[in-house]
């Protein structure tokens, strides 16, 4: 029970509690916040107005002292809140601190250190297979033996809201006698979940074991690796995405934590051939999360994040198993999220398969890849405890010409 007016069913309700980063019309300044129902609780204000000591990690606008803080601290942050949000002691420290959440804006909540894409969806990944590859078997000899990804570019993931401009780069269609330069004219989404690394930096050399990834994993925020399909196709060979991806990655501002993803946990689909010692352990899971793709309003697939074959504990050890230092405020992308049924693509590459199948919308127009001024928005929903729903909030984008 909660002193609040908050309804047991709100996405948003005491069992979720994600983290982000705000600032309203007043004073513009940046704050970091909680989401709590319909509003945002000031978390330095109201940690310093109940006295709290560690106050100072939410200091600054930023969650990169909190992420570098690690589990203990989470937790410990996570019951504080729990508990003042529900004890009728606590009220007149922390309603004076709530904001409408229709009168914040909200900004990217860390600085993202690295960020590294991984091709974790069995389907996906054998979908672009057969796309690229018709003569050839859709999934390569080593994709399931680890967790393939790409190393991206940090500064150019951006909160969602901010518009997209359209990348321009060298292109050469398989018909074309030579390359040609100008706008992508298949740009393209990939539907993703993106996990927030925490807890102290590892030295370079070291790794994260399988048994202690969960540790470093903080939370999770939808993300969209905008792809432009015709210069990715020309350049990925031999060296895999360059310039097709790095333009642009959106991310949800709230980070829900992976403490409040517990009973959204399921096992994973099976992995065959077993991998190898390093990638295997009881610390492997999948998550039961629900997404939505919208295209200029039209709901054009759900996939299912429990599809995927690799765990996000997988791709993080995978990541470090060479010694490479793993940071707070790292990033790492699942890859598209697909599933076996045409509804079920995470991107239009796979839903137009290639711009053969036009996507038609509800206003009757017909899309293969994206256009000037397309809005995509993803969203996403994950089981709480006691039949409760774990909201994501949104991650949306619109496309911009070339410049």
């Amino acid at each position: 029970m909660t002193w609040l007016d908050l309804p047991d069913d709100h996405p948003f309700g005491l069992h979720n509690l994600p983290y982000g980063v705000f600032s309203t019309a007043a004073d513009g300044e940046r704050r970091v916040g909680v989401r709590v129902g319909d509003h945002v609780l000031d978390l330095a204000a109201c940690a310093e107005q109940s006295g709290m000591e560690s106050a100072a990690v939410w200091r600054g606008g930023s969650l990169d002292a909190f992420l570098a803080e690690g589990r203990p601290a989470w937790t410990a942050a996570r019951e504080w809140l729990q508990e003042h949000l529900t004890n009728d002691a606590q009220r007149d420290c922390v309603e004076p601190n709530l904001v409408p959440a229709a009168e914040v804006t909200m900004h990217l909540p860390f600085r993202v250190a690295d960020f590294v894409d991984f091709y974790a969806s069995e389907h996906h990944a054998s979908n672009v297979g057969r796309i690229f590859r018709p003569d050839s078997e859709p999934l390569t000899p080593n994709w399931k033996h680890l967790p393939i990804g790409y190393h991206g570019r940090s500064s150019t993931v951006v909160v969602s809201g901010t518009d997209v401009v359209r990348p321009t780069g060298q292109r050469k269609p398989p018909s074309e006698p030579v390359p040609t330069f100008g706008p992508s004219v298949r740009l393209d989404i990939e539907a993703e979940l993106g996990f927030v690394v925490g807890g102290p930096r590892t030295g370079l050399g070291d790794r994260v074991d399988l048994a202690d990834a969960d540790d470093h994993l903080f939370g999770v925020v939808l993300l969209n690796d905008w792809s432009a399909r015709d210069l990715q196709a020309w350049e990925y060979v031999p060296l895999g995405p360059f310039l097709g991806k790095s333009f642009a990655t959106s991310v949800s501002p709230w980070i829900v934590t992976t403490d409040a993803l517990r009973d959204a946990r399921v096992p994973l689909p099976g992995q065959d051939p077993q991998p190898l010692p390093y990638l295997s352990g009881d610390t492997v899971y999948g998550l039961d999360v629900h997404v939505e793709v919208e295209w200029n309003g039209t709901v054009v697939s759900r996939p299912e994040y429990r599809d995927m074959y690799w765990s996000p504990t997988q791709m993080l050890a995978h990541l470090s198993v060479n010694g490479a230092s793993v940071s707070p405020g790292d990033l790492f992308g699942s890859g598209t999220i697909s599933g076996a049924e045409p509804g079920t693509r995470g991107s239009f590459l796979e839903l137009s398969w290639s711009g053969q199948d036009p996507v038609r919308l509800d206003d009757g127009s017909e899309r293969t890849f994206l256009e000037d001024g397309d809005t995509v928005v993803l969203r996403a929903t994950a089981p709480g405890p006691d039949g409760t729903v774990v909201g994501f909030g949104e991650c949306s984008g619109t496309v911009r010409p070339a410049r």
